[in-house]
């Protein structure tokens, strides 16, 4: 990953108040591996990208994902999810922990998966390569982020489905669904 793309990554999260705060929060949680990511984080920079700053796209969540291969419960889980709606009761929470993603995907996407070694490795099945990226805040107020495909096609506003976990037909119903040309009109999509 490039530096200056990082470094780009990291003014366009400070400068968001939204998203500091919902790192601010997670990071209370006291989780010991995690990161804010996905739609976040994209929406976050196509939106920059198409100056779209002081009218931002709809935010349907803010994925918080964690891994913590100790306690695979679902309760956990919501317990998690219940405390940042408690504190942030306007922000859309979606609280998932990685190490427990094996348990629960077939009956959601009609396929078993192994395993998840670290947060990293969930990182890198999400489904498309722009939207494999995660940032935390460190203790210390850095940015920690985790882009295992780097930068590139996020900065050039391109939709390459992520072979790892997304079939091809789930990529084509995602594309579909996120409407992404029509939330952006200055993004590629790379169809398969």
């Amino acid at each position: 990953m490039a530096t200056s793309d990082a470094g780009r990554l990291a003014e366009l999260v400070r400068a968001s108040p939204w998203l500091m705060r919902a790192l601010r929060a997670a990071r209370d949680l006291g989780l010991a591996d995690w990161c804010i990511g996905a739609g976040a984080v994209r929406g976050l920079a196509w939106d920059a990208l198409h100056g779209f700053e002081s009218k931002p796209s709809a935010l349907s969540d803010i994925d918080l994902a964690y891994f913590d291969a100790a306690d695979l419960s679902p309760d956990r889980e919501a317990a998690l999810q219940r405390r940042l709606a408690s504190a942030h009761p306007d922000l859309p929470w979606e609280v998932t922990n990685q190490a427990a993603v094996h348990l629960w995907f077939a009956d959601h996407f009609g396929y078993p998966v192994e395993p998840l070694r670290s947060l990293e490795a969930a990182v890198a099945t999400w489904p498309e390569y722009a939207t494999a990226v995660g940032v935390a805040l460190n203790a210390d107020d850095s940015l920690r982020i985790i882009a295992p495909f780097g930068l590139d096609d996020l900065f050039g506003m391109t939709v390459r489905r992520n072979p790892a976990r997304a079939s091809a037909e789930i990529y084509r119903r995602r594309v579909a669904d996120k409407r992404y040309r029509e939330r952006w009109p200055r993004v590629t999509v790379i169809h398969e």
